[in-house]
């Protein structure tokens, strides 16, 4: 893996770039809301070796080693921001033929990406993305919450974040539990999705129902596929790796 700092709209994101299979696509990988390159752990590399695609994995602003949040303040259209971010880390990295991988938020920024980037996007695996925000996600984040403040979770965190955690902890559940924020949606973009979508989600995801999945499969103009794994939460990655490897390597190779 090739490991740079780059510059991208005056903020510096850590990258780790693999890119030694010529002509083939780059799969992306991004995070969730506490998440970066690094706890990603091996699942990246193994994939890459399933599909024999190149991969690009990133920090994003705020997290991991990349440049911190100017404020943990965030607009209702963050997301939308963020994969706008993304485009322009692509185009510095000269990657228009993008396989996105992301999970939870990540998942959305997926969607999102490809929604206003076709021309980049060949394909998504959205992972316990939203669409829109639900009761069940809101008892995550202030579950979330009540565990940073009683347990070792800073600690835990900073070990990745070093002290960045405190700021990206609060954009996190302040912006989702804000008032302007319930009202959220991205359901308008996805009719603009062309490329083909797989949606993951454990059945017991403690952050969102299975509508999130629906209403998106449904609506997306490109085809699409959902897998629903019994008695997963929300990180099947992590909990069940091998059948997410072997689903999104089965996934990649039918659309690279």
């Amino acid at each position: 893996m090739e490991e740079r700092i780059l510059e991208v709209r005056g903020q510096k994101l850590y990258t780790a770039y693999h890119h030694s299979f010529e002509g083939k696509p780059v799969i992306v990988f991004l995070h969730d809301s506490l998440g970066c390159t690094q706890l990603w752990r091996d699942f990246p590399a193994k994939l890459s070796q399933a599909t024999h695609c190149n991969i690009l994995v990133y920090d994003r602003l705020g997290y991991g080693k990349s440049d911190p949040m100017l404020t943990h303040e965030r607009p209702v259209n963050y997301m939308e921001l963020e994969a706008d971010l993304l485009n322009d880390l692509l185009a510095e990295l000269h990657i228009n033929n993008a396989i996105l991988f992301g999970h939870s938020d990540g998942g959305t920024i997926a969607l999102i990406t490809a929604a206003k980037y076709p021309e980049t996007v060949k394909a998504v695996i959205c992972e316990a993305g939203h669409i829109f925000v639900e009761e069940v996600t809101l008892k995550g984040v202030y579950d979330a919450w009540d565990e940073y403040k009683t347990t070792n979770l800073p600690e835990r965190l900073q070990k990745y974040h070093g002290d960045k955690v405190e700021m990206l902890f609060k954009a996190w559940t302040e912006t989702w539990t804000r008032e302007d924020y319930r009202s959220w949606n991205i359901e308008y973009l996805l009719k603009n999705i062309q490329c083909p979508l797989l949606f993951i989600q454990g059945e017991a995801d403690e952050y969102g129902t299975l509508e999130q999945v629906e209403k998106t499969v449904n609506q997306v103009a490109g085809t699409s596929e959902k897998y629903i794994i019994p008695a997963i939460g929300h990180t099947p990655h992590k909990e069940v790796p091998e059948i997410v490897l072997n689903k999104a390597a089965a996934f990649i190779k039918q659309n690279s």
